[in-house]
């Protein structure tokens, strides 16, 4: 009988997936061993009669730790040769059967070096971003145009209003796609007009973010659009295309800094701070939106933590993403926001904001200035 290989392993051969299982102590170690398998090779060790394949395919379990009760944090080794540098293969590998069973969560990948450089990671980053808007060492604004169903003129002019207002980023909500009352092209035009001219007027240098949704053939187009419109960032959401198409697309057709929206992310048993945080930013997200802590959805501080500092913590030679908080934030809690996060941010008020009605205009300046003053 063949057993799970055990030899040295060389580090950038091997990227390394954490899962918390729930498992009881006595279950655990052949739990474990079950899911390297099924991670690999997916079929009995036994059967396997080429070395080769035992000692550099097979996934290994490197470590087990208790995580609460009969619940245990498993580390995997997992041969980086299996991914084939291909973003849908990573994911299948790390955690394509395995996330058919009810008892696991995928928490962390932690890749060597060059798998990080293959993928690529952000092509602009925070201070890429910085530099668009004109803001060195501050933290950022993004306001959203909404409510779904405005015509193109009605958000220009809402947009008008925000970029005015100093804001740095005005995205579209991403529920704005290409609907019968706001086609894209007619949108994007029309909002970029109406942010160019404010920007013309107030001296400011806000940036639009127009949401490229769709299959790949509108994804494309939607981005030649918006790059001869002359936009300074595109809003898109990973998990809506799919992860492998919203690398490519950000490698190949998109030329100004992205900001990812997190719609989806919540499907899946993939920890917060792996996806929003780490897996856009190796993927080319510049910036990523998340729910934060005590707004409209349940994230914890410590995810919300979490998601930021895999955004910013320095990654072999990648970039770093900007994290955006959002999801019915309000201009109260910006004191608070900048001293969780610091000034390596951008702080997304939508809703709150065009509930100010006539004070939209006076809010809005609000919200930027106490965000210039910190």
């Amino acid at each position: 009988m063949n057993a799970l290989p055990s030899t040295p392993l060389a580090d950038d051969r091997w990227l390394t997936a954490t899962y918390r299982v729930a498992a009881p102590a006595s279950g655990i170690e052949a739990r474990a061993r079950a899911i390297a398998v099924e991670q690999s090779v997916e079929m009995p060790v036994e059967a396997i009669a080429e070395p080769r394949i035992l000692e550099e395919i097979v996934g290994r379990v490197d470590s087990i730790e208790a995580d609460g009760p009969d619940h245990h944090r498993v580390r995997v080794k997992l041969a980086v040769e299996t991914t084939g540098f291909e973003v849908s293969q990573l994911l299948n590998m790390a955690f394509g059967n395995t996330s058919l069973q009810p008892d696991v969560e995928l928490l962390k990948l932690d890749f060597p070096d060059a798998m990080l450089a293959a993928f690529g990671g952000p092509r602009f980053g925070i201070d890429g971003i910085r530099k668009l808007v004109g803001a060195e060492r501050r933290a950022l604004t993004c306001a959203a145009l909404k409510p779904q169903g405005l015509s193109p003129m009605a958000l220009a002019e809402l947009a008008g209003t925000f970029t005015r207002a100093g804001i740095d980023v005005v995205k579209d909500d991403h529920g704005i796609a290409n609907q019968s009352y706001s086609p894209f092209a007619e949108r994007v035009k029309a909002v970029q007009h109406a942010v160019a001219a404010a920007n013309r007027e107030s001296d400011h240098r806000t940036a639009y973010a127009p949401t490229i949704s769709g299959p790949p053939s509108a994804l494309i187009e939607q981005a030649r659009i918006a790059h001869e419109e002359g936009v300074g960032m595109v809003l898109v959401a990973p998990m809506l295309i799919g992860l492998a198409t919203f690398h490519e697309l950000v490698r190949e057709h998109i030329r100004v800094p992205v900001l990812a929206h997190p719609a989806l992310a919540g499907a899946q048993r993939i920890a917060a701070p792996l996806l929003l945080g780490k897996l856009f930013r190796i993927l080319g997200a510049d910036a990523t939106i998340f729910p934060n802590h005590g707004g409209r959805f349940a994230y914890s501080p410590q995810t919300c933590r979490g998601i930021a500092n895999c955004a910013r913590t320095p990654m072999a030679e990648l970039k770093g993403t900007l994290p955006v908080p959002g999801g019915g934030m309000s201009l109260a809690r910006v004191p608070e926001m900048l001293e969780f996060y610091g000034r390596d941010i951008m702080l997304l008020i939508g809703g709150s904001l065009l509930a100010e009605g006539d004070r939209l205009p006076d809010a809005s300046r609000e919200f930027a200035g106490a965000v210039r003053a910190n």
